[in-house]
């Protein structure tokens, strides 16, 4: 049975935004797996591009430890809508995050992924993401 979209995106959102298990986030991406962030400034602890499980695992877990990810989302106020494609193995999620700070500050950020898969793994997903 092959996995919806809806399933594909909320077992990324769980592994990554939830959990923040940086070896959950690899398994969802196929062995040559890609994640891009092509808006990460240069320099920023998350590279661009992230090729294969390991440097998958690797970049996600660095980003996750960052003290700038110290903030939890409120997911009660966040939202997301799919997208279908003309390709079936292509869809994109627009998502507005609402992210609380330790200070218990709210603020927005909004983000579109764009999301390819093959036999219900991730083969590239495309994060259009602003990172502070």
């Amino acid at each position: 049975m092959s996995q919806t979209q809806k399933e594909i995106f909320e077992r990324y959102l769980s592994a990554g935004a939830i959990r923040r298990d940086p070896d959950a986030v690899a398994a969802l991406f196929t062995d040559d797996g890609v994640y891009e962030a092509p808006l990460v400034p240069p320099g920023h602890e998350l590279p661009r591009r992230l090729a294969g499980r390991e440097e998958i695992r690797s970049g996600i877990g660095a980003y996750h430890r960052h003290p700038a990810f110290e903030v939890t989302v409120d997911f009660e106020r966040s939202g997301y809508v799919l997208h279908d494609t003309a390709d079936p193995d292509v869809f994109v999620v627009e998502i507005d995050t609402v992210l609380v700070t330790p200070l218990g500050e709210r603020t927005t950020m909004s983000l579109v992924q764009i999301f390819r898969v093959r036999d219900g793994l991730i083969v590239q997903l495309r994060d259009y993401f602003a990172p502070s």
